[in-house]
């Protein structure tokens, strides 16, 4: 250990996303290759002489408890624990977090040593994963408040690995078998007696942690809430839902020494008609099992939302992925102006 496919596909997840600025320390974890990276997890990060170090991803998460403040974090996952190698500057991100994160390295904060904060989440600790829809992100949760974490992977891709990299590692825990379960038929299985809805489609793995997937209702309900959002305006049987994806908003930032842009995270859904931004609750749902009373926010808040036909162009920048995109829309105070003037020069 490790083997050489091992260390070269280790070494070419370690890169972190450009569009995305991270600390002085993170970029030196992001510099490492092959052995030295290696070598660094087990000098610095691991907690047991015997674990392996099995995926790597760069990724930004929310904490449970602060789920206002999105960072970007190395994610490393071993044999025994996920480790989540966080920006320094979280620390100071948000007043609140003075119990939740014990800094009592604040002498090194003036010198040039740079800190990084680790989360650990045990695999023993682990209890389900939830993915998001479309496998845009997905939340780990443990036995507290303090053990849920989502990652915001915003890739498809990134997060199907991880997924499958987590499964593997699982199946290494030695853990005492569930008890056998009683045969059950189809809508005891699924229905909930209460509501009469379908559950989301659960996997339990074979160390008992429950891997949990949107089901059709989950797109069902986004429809809806997106046609409420529209007045009324359409036709809900007609809505269709083309496109959900979690992306940047671009702020410019004026008067700085060079322009800067600040990045707002939105969720973006398409539909026939509209194009919708939305400020999304990525941490909090479904609720956790010791959550007491329901989150302080929606889980989607509408940012703003411009109908397809006011579109004028679009414009498509020139660098690779992550790709900028500006919409450019007919800026019409009175949308409906036309139909109205149609009315009140024909009409009765």
């Amino acid at each position: 250990y490790p083997s050489e496919f091992l260390m070269q596909k280790i070494t070419e997840d370690n890169q972190v996303p450009v569009h995305l600025h991270v600390s002085v320390s993170l970029q030196y974890v992001a510099g490492l290759k092959g052995r030295a990276l290696v070598e660094f997890f087990h000098s610095n990060i691991a907690e047991v002489e015997n674990e392996e170090l099995r995926h790597l991803m760069w990724s930004s998460v929310l904490f449970y408890k602060t789920p206002n403040v999105e960072v970007m974090a190395c994610v490393l996952l071993s044999t025994k624990a996920i480790y989540f190698v966080l920006d320094d500057s979280f620390i100071h991100a948000d007043e609140h977090q003075s119990d939740f994160w014990n800094k009592e390295n604040s002498d090194c904060e003036n010198s040039s040593f740079h800190l990084s904060c680790c989360f650990v989440l045990k695999l023993n600790d682990l209890q389900s994963v939830n993915v998001g829809l479309f496998d845009q992100y997905f939340r780990i949760t443990g036995h507290s408040a303090d053990h849920i974490v989502t990652c915001l992977t915003r890739d498809s891709y990134n997060t199907h690995t991880f997924i499958q990299q987590l499964m593997a590692v699982l199946s290494l825990l030695a853990r005492t078998p569930s008890p056998e379960p009683v045969d059950k038929d189809f809508y005891s299985e699924f229905g909930s007696k209460t509501t009469g809805k379908m559950e989301n489609y659960e996997l339990i793995h074979s160390s008992r942690v429950k891997f949990i997937y949107p089901n059709e209702e989950e797109i069902g309900d986004l429809a809806f809430l997106v046609a409420e959002k529209m007045d009324g305006l359409t036709n809900l049987p007609s809505l269709n839902i083309l496109l959900y994806v979690l992306a940047f908003q671009v702020n410019h930032v004026e008067g700085s020494a060079q322009n800067t842009s600040s990045l707002q995270p939105k969720t973006l859904i398409l539909t026939s008609s509209d194009l919708f931004l939305f400020d999304e609750d990525y941490i909090s749902y479904p609720l956790p099992e010791f959550a007491k009373e329901p989150p302080k926010r929606d889980k989607y808040q509408l940012a703003d939302g411009r109908r397809i036909r006011d579109l004028d162009r679009v414009l498509m920048g020139y660098q690779t992925y992550p790709q900028a995109l500006t919409f450019v829309f007919d800026d019409v105070q009175n949308q409906d102006l036309m139909q109205n003037l149609t009315l009140d020069h024909f009409g009765e």
